[in-house]
């Protein structure tokens, strides 16, 4: 669906495409999202779209949210929420399931519920689970409405990373040795998986990362360097998820790209470094949205690895079947080798974000950046493509 298309009426001058940009959400990753939206609201062209903030709280309600993008920012070290954005506490917003009717509508206790208008894209940038993982996708999905970035299945196989590591396995990528622990094994009999773990271990060595399977931001991610730390960091892994990962050690540089559709396909941006961080273990969640530590954009490679790494970005992008947008995690061997860590189909667009920095160098500015995904999604129906 293109602008020229939207419904107008004889007297009035075309109305300019509505984008609900729906943020925060059930997650642990509920404010990264917001400080994302905040940026993404800060820099749509108003002049070629219409807004809607639709928020969705904690508790998993759907609201209509404050349109001011400075207060969706990271201030004393605390990240935002949507309840800080809206002022009816019992109010809510409702999206048609309806695929023949776009129409967001409010409602108050008490009131008669009132039209917002159609919606022509959504713009989620919800991070984690109840979001980023193919659930809000299929709701956009029963509703007939486009959506900035991936479909139902590449979004659950990019929230899911021993899946992602399947699907990239047996795509020919490479990935680093990893074991899953399931719920029902860890509480049927705990020792049993421990003694998996240290089998596991034994072949690949300690230390040894423990984190949620379907998590993101680093969030609840442990570096364990022997048994004695295992059992706290597979309790704090299933605080965010009760399915846990446990991933060897890759020595390495840690370097990221950037995947964009355009209209003829998806091209990958020039690579980023992440550099060890002294004051962290590892790139964890303070080092990325509270401390900014600094990428390296683009990283310092050669020709040849820089091709060689796009090249393995899209690879994953078609891999996962996925749209729109992709941050692809990579591992730069001492060997020479890319090991692919995982991709993300909703990466963060804080002002510090690594997507956005390598497109600015690809040259594709941040305010472009929005204005093609949002295009993008326009262009494609919902439904089986």
């Amino acid at each position: 669906m293109s602008s020229q298309n939207l419904p107008q009426s004889p007297d009035q001058e075309p109305r300019k495409p509505r984008v609900a940009v729906v943020f925060g959400g059930r997650s642990s990753e509920h404010g990264i999202s917001v400080v994302t939206a905040g940026a993404v609201m800060r820099a749509i062209d108003r002049e070629k779209y219409d807004v809607l903030p639709i928020g969705i709280t904690l508790d998993g309600r759907w609201v209509l949210a404050a349109d001011e993008p400075d207060r969706m920012a990271i201030t004393d070290r605390r990240v935002p929420n949507v309840e800080q954005l809206t002022d009816a506490s019992e109010a809510s917003v409702v999206l048609s399931v309806d695929p023949g009717n776009r129409e967001v509508v409010y409602s108050e206790p008490g009131s008669v519920p009132k039209a917002l208008g159609e919606v022509d894209v959504v713009f989620p940038v919800l991070h984690g689970p109840y979001g980023e993982d193919g659930t809000l996708q299929g709701l956009l999905e029963l509703s007939g409405v486009p959506y900035v970035g991936a479909g139902v299945l590449s979004s659950a196989v990019g929230q899911d990373k021993e899946y992602m590591k399947r699907v990239f396995t047996s795509f020919g990528l490479p990935v680093g040795p990893y074991l899953v622990v399931r719920p029902r094994e860890w509480a049927a009999d705990p020792s049993a998986a421990r003694k998996r773990i240290v089998d596991f271990a034994g072949e690949h060595g300690w230390p040894l990362f423990v984190k949620p399977a379907r998590g993101g931001s680093s969030m609840g991610i442990t570096k364990v360097n022997d048994l004695s730390g295992l059992d706290e960091a597979i309790e704090e892994a299933q605080r965010h998820d009760p399915k846990v990962l446990v991933e060897s050690l890759l020595t390495g540089r840690e370097i990221e790209c950037g995947v964009l559709e355009f209209e003829d396909g998806p091209r990958a941006s020039v690579p980023a470094e992440i550099p060890p961080v002294s004051a962290h273990d590892f790139y964890d969640f303070e080092a990325k949205y509270i401390d900014s530590a600094a990428g390296i954009v683009p990283a310092p490679l050669t020709a040849e690895q820089t091709a060689e790494l796009q090249r393995l970005a899209v690879a994953a992008f078609d891999a996962a079947s996925c749209e729109g947008l992709v941050r692809a995690d990579f591992f730069l061997q001492d060997n020479g080798e890319f090991v692919i860590n995982e991709i993300n189909t909703m990466p963060g667009f804080t002002p510090i974000s690594m997507y956005p920095r390598m497109w600015q160098e690809s040259g594709v500015s941040y305010p472009e950046l929005v204005d093609l995904l949002v295009q993008a999604a326009l262009r494609r129906s919902t439904g089986l493509r």
